[in-house]
């Protein structure tokens, strides 16, 4: 089986179960200070888990991309991935436990004919703040499985959320798949990473909701989030041995197999660990890095947020080439796969391919005169001729004097058989929590409040983005394209498409349109209505892909006084009148993206 027949069976199985499909969002989130990535299918559906209307309904499914890099040193295994497409389907507040389970059961039996003998579940055996979960492992046993092969695991296995410091969370129930593989033991089971179980689904169920004291009430509604990862399952029924294999990796691996002169399958029966995972580290990262720069809001490689993510994620691909002794440019090469394999399922891939190309290239140039540099050279050879142990002062010193990521340190001093100090990646993150905004870890601590943040303020800085967007395109022209926002209850920060630096007319009439509108109290409406419609009307935002699908436009104004109209999924507030005066600032995020951080007052 293919990935696009697993994504066809799977969404034409759910629409048979009156879901309706939805696009795929960026894989930039909108609004959401807790994370740099949608690292799930629940991401962008959090204002309706948390109780709005969903313009499509209360049942959906769709195929989201994600990307994860908290398991970024786990890449180079059979499965971790640092991108992937998660297929997923919702109840809000509609079906619950029993339909959801036997939805999971029915598509796994039934559509893709895999026996019940070899599968294996887990539930939440309870604590203190929840109890048992009797209701799903009732519902398992009902539909044949034994207990033996039910299991009941703790709050680190088998409970979700919240996402942030507050919302909704519950308990969930994974879906393992047996494998052929020789059990590690007689005590074997799906909380091993031996490989004899793997994960290929979960169902989680939000029934509770965590205050701000850290408390668990039941919630006033009950949703169910689910999420299958795409090549995972692929894999396991197709019979191989990893995600390296299904076809929207298998193309990437033989580019690989062709720049190196090796050849994949023999090392994955051969012993040359090392190699493997260095093949399977260049096919991931890079594959994960230009999905990132295709978004619609993707960024360039830089030392900021996202954009550092992605430069991290190439330049580790480019120490294992050289490891491998790749001699001329090869990113761009194995990005232009990427792009082939996944476009038709993904076209702003195609709308970006030349973006992705230069930007791959200019990447690498730059960090192959860092490699070759004696700055670089000399610093790392006293270390091996020393016999140090790599420690994060070191590596963040190579960070910040070289640009080298952590992981492309921590792989030459294995190669160098140096050791690496203890809590390496924790006291790495620290230091980078100390050094302004620069990694993931340092965002998450700075910009507490999160997914459930739906506040009073979020609110009025949610509105007020759509005003300074609308400003900013009247401004400056209808180039300007939002790259991405983050809001908290304390500021608003945009970032936008925008050649050079503004001037300081150009801010202050975009500052007086914003609080014109505010001080005029225009009122606030929504509307649902069709892609096409939103498009004929002159709305603005990110548009998916599939016709007919429904979405939310928020218009602020009325008649000639109209302002603003965009597709979002909310907060936003009733009307202008009280949400305070926008001031800002604007200064440079990336080539070619400007960036304004703004408060209300």
């Amino acid at each position: 089986m293919t990935t696009n027949e697993l994504r066809k069976k799977y969404l034409d199985f759910f629409e048979s179960k009156k879901h309706v499909v939805i696009s795929s969002a960026s894989l930039i989130p909108e609004n959401d200070p807790t994370v740099l990535f949608t690292t799930a299918g629940m991401h962008p559906l959090v204002p309706y888990l948390l109780g709005e209307k969903h313009p499509a309904g209360n049942r959906l499914t769709d195929v989201q991309k994600c990307v994860r890099t908290g398991d970024i040193d786990d890449v180079g295994d059979q499965w971790h991935l640092t991108f992937f497409e998660m297929l997923g389907n919702w109840s809000l507040n509609d079906y619950w436990k029993k339909e959801s389970i036997e939805f999971s059961f029915e598509f796994l039996t039934k559509e893709l004919n895999i026996p019940v003998e070899k599968l294996a579940v887990s539930v939440f055996e309870g604590d203190d703040d929840a109890p048992f979960d009797e209701e799903s492992y009732n519902i398992w046993k009902d539909l044949g499985l034994s207990e033996e092969r039910i299991y009941k695991y703790n709050k680190k296995e088998n409970w979700w959320g919240p996402a942030g410091q507050t919302g909704p969370c519950g308990p969930d129930s994974e879906i393992f798949f047996i494998t052929d593989k020789e059990a590690c033991g007689d005590n074997c089971q799906p909380s091993c990473s031996c490989g004899k179980y793997v994960e290929i689904w979960n169902d989680v169920f939000m029934e509770y909701f965590k205050d701000e004291n850290g408390n668990y009430n039941k919630a006033k509604i009950r949703n169910v989030d689910t999420g299958m990862g795409v090549e995972r399952v692929t894999a396991v029924l197709n019979n191989f041995s990893d995600n390296y294999q299904v076809d929207t990796m298998k193309p990437i691996v033989e580019k690989i197999e062709e720049l190196t002169l090796l050849k994949y399958s023999e090392l994955i029966s051969g012993d040359n660990q090392e190699f493997l995972s260095g093949m399977r580290i260049i096919a991931d990262h890079l594959r994960a890095a230009t999905m990132i720069m295709g978004d619609e809001r993707g960024v360039v490689p830089n030392n900021v947020d996202q954009g550092y993510v992605v430069r991290k994620l190439i330049r580790r691909a480019i120490r294992h080439g050289r490891v491998f002794q790749i001699n001329d440019l090869f990113c761009f090469k194995i990005a232009d796969i990427v792009i082939n394999t996944m476009q038709d399922f993904y076209p702003e891939l195609k709308r970006n391919k030349n973006f992705i190309l230069e930007e791959m290239k200019k990447e690498e140039e730059k960090y192959n005169r860092i490699f070759d540099s004696s700055s670089f050279n000399n610093k790392f050879k006293r270390l091996v001729e020393n016999k140090e142990s790599i420690t994060a002062n070191i590596a963040f010193d190579f960070f910040q004097t070289n640009g080298v990521p952590p992981e492309s340190i921590k792989d030459m001093a294995k190669e160098n058989h140096l050791e690496i100090e203890d809590n390496f990646n924790e006291n790495f993150d620290e230091l980078m929590k100390k050094h302004q905004e620069l990694s993931r870890a340092g965002a998450e601590e700075k910009f507490k409040g999160g997914l459930a943040d739906t506040g009073e303020m979020s609110t009025k800085y949610h509105t007020a983005t759509h005003l300074l967007h609308s400003a900013l395109r009247q401004v400056l022209g209808e180039h300007v394209q939002q790259k991405g926002s983050n809001i908290t209850d304390k500021r608003l920060r945009f970032d936008f498409t925008h050649g050079e630096k503004m001037t300081d007319e150009e801010k202050k009439q975009v500052e007086n349109r914003v609080n014109d509108a505010i001080d005029k109290k225009l009122s606030v409406s929504m509307e649902e209505m069709s892609v096409e419609d939103a498009k004929t009307k002159g709305a603005i935002g990110l548009f998916g892909d599939k016709y007919g699908e429904k979405v939310k436009v928020y218009t602020i104004g009325l008649g000639d006084d109209v302002v603003s109209k965009e597709i979002c999924g909310g907060p936003h507030v009733e009307d202008l009148g009280g949400i305070g005066h926008l001031i800002k600032k604007e200064e440079s995020s990336s080539a070619g993206v400007r960036r304004i951080k703004a408060i209300l007052e």
